[in-house]
């Protein structure tokens, strides 16, 4: 955890409004979310820095991305009442949580029909209603994905579970405050693809010819000057996160957010 003291900022950023995620601006994608009630309480925006970043900088990037003049006046962010505005507040203090990220297929989506809680035609196992925090639980992907004596809960460790690709199915499976749930596997595994293509940067590996993510990911949490948590937003929450997804060969970083609630128009 780093706090903001008398510091110079190491980090400058410029805000890129004319790129767009455009996997989550497809029809098909925007009636999904519509669905699934995250279409109004995500947000994909992206900035470029100015300097050379390592890994143990963390703390460092995080601060300044936060306390940045031009971020504080172009990142969006959600209010309790559902309506998107300005960050509002200059970071005083953040914890940065690294996340893995080195998956380069699907196949690890294979087990959830080898294990049955898919079918072969692709639909999703039903099981009893049960309540989960702010979950109903209906299926046994929900199940496996929230409870951990669940009887599928350890077909993936704890190390899978942190790695962003399982972070970002979950989060889509699991939806908005009030998510109409899939009846089919399909859906869920398109959308978590085709936006973890475009979230990450690879390159490939000159010496075996294999694919290698090159992005570097962490989960952001801020305090402000008075000790109040206001970033991602003032509660914990599941399905509450902000990612920063750093590109360290563009200097590029993508702010991948998403706060729990019904948005201005749920």
């Amino acid at each position: 955890m780093a706090a903001a003291e008398k510091r110079e900022q190491l980090f400058h950023f410029t805000n890129l409004p004319g790129k767009k995620c455009l996997s989550l601006e497809n029809s098909a994608t925007t009636d999904l979310l519509m669905k699934w009630s995250m279409k109004d309480t995500i947000q994909v925006q992206y900035y470029s820095y100015d300097k050379l970043f390592q890994s143990y900088q963390k703390d460092d990037f995080a601060l300044d991305f936060l306390t940045d003049s031009q971020v504080m006046s172009t990142l969006s962010v959600m209010s309790s009442r559902g309506s998107w505005g300005g960050l509002g507040f200059k970071a005083a203090k953040v914890e940065v949580e690294p996340v893995p990220c080195a998956i380069t297929s699907m196949t690890i989506f294979d087990r959830l029909q080898e294990e049955g809680i898919v079918r072969e035609s692709g639909s999703i196992m039903k099981c009893f209603d049960e309540f989960y925090e702010d979950f109903q639980i209906s299926d046994e992907l929900r199940k496996m994905l929230l409870m951990e004596d669940s009887d599928n809960y350890e077909m993936y460790s704890d190390e899978e579970r942190d790695e962003l690709l399982l972070r970002l199915f979950k989060h889509l499976c699991l939806g908005g405050a009030v998510c109409q749930y899939e009846d089919d596997i399909k859906p869920y595994l398109d959308t978590t693809k085709a936006l973890y293509k475009e979230l990450i940067s690879v390159q490939k590996d000159a010496s075996t010819q294999d694919l290698r993510v090159t992005s570097l990911v962490y989960k952001v949490k801020a305090w402000d000057k008075d000790d109040h948590q206001f970033y991602p937003s003032e509660d914990d929450h599941e399905q509450t996160f902000a990612y920063l997804i750093v590109d360290p060969l563009k200097r590029h970083v993508t702010v991948f957010y998403h706060r729990w609630g019904r948005g201005i128009f749920g």
